[in-house]
């Protein structure tokens, strides 16, 4: 496969590495920023803002870090537990709403779809929202007051999920499943 090339397929190649590295470049740049600016004195971004290189090099936001790692690290702690608790439970919810809503012949169905539909398309507002959360769930302070609200917002997922598995897992599969012994939820 990789013959002689003509001179188009040459520049070609040459025209699509150039606009591949500008764009990776163009990717990078803004990490590249914050470290150089993490090591970058406070007076020094005060005064010349941010650049590519230090301009007076200083180790004081990760001696900032050490110092206050008890507070950091517990955020980060909470930030992990956060997205991976909400991430798990989020993927059953999803994961077992979506298949309820592929299945064939079950009465009702139709109507429970409407019903997530319409929450892709209308929200219930900020303050209502609060109001559920905190005077109904009771969850203001705590962990799950950042877990729950993202849950509820799946719909699209749910949506995602239904059309997989309508389209994706053929029917006969399922009956052999069955046929084979195995229940709704092994299925």
């Amino acid at each position: 496969m990789g013959g002689i090339k003509s001179k188009q397929e040459k520049i070609f190649a040459a025209a699509a590495h150039v606009v591949m590295i500008i764009l990776s470049v163009s990717a990078l740049a803004p990490f590249w920023l914050l470290v150089a600016s993490s090591f970058t004195s406070n007076d020094a971004l005060t005064r010349y803002g941010y650049n590519f290189w230090p301009k007076e090099f200083s180790l004081e936001s990760y001696q900032y870090i050490l110092s206050e790692w008890g507070q950091i690290g517990h955020a980060y702690l909470i930030t992990i537990a956060v997205t991976a608790i909400g991430t798990v439970i989020s993927l059953i919810l999803v994961s077992t709403m979506g298949t309820g809503l592929a299945q064939k012949d079950v009465p009702g169905l139709s109507v429970v779809f409407v019903f997530v539909l319409i929450t892709m398309l209308f929200n219930g507002g900020v303050v209502s929202s609060y109001i559920i959360y905190t005077q109904i769930f009771h969850i203001k302070n705590t962990i799950w007051a950042l877990i729950i609200p993202n849950l509820m917002l799946s719909g699209f997922n749910i949506v995602l999920v239904k059309n997989y598995v309508q389209n994706s897992i053929p029917a006969e599969l399922e009956e052999a499943a069955e046929i084979d012994g195995a229940s709704v939820y092994k299925i």
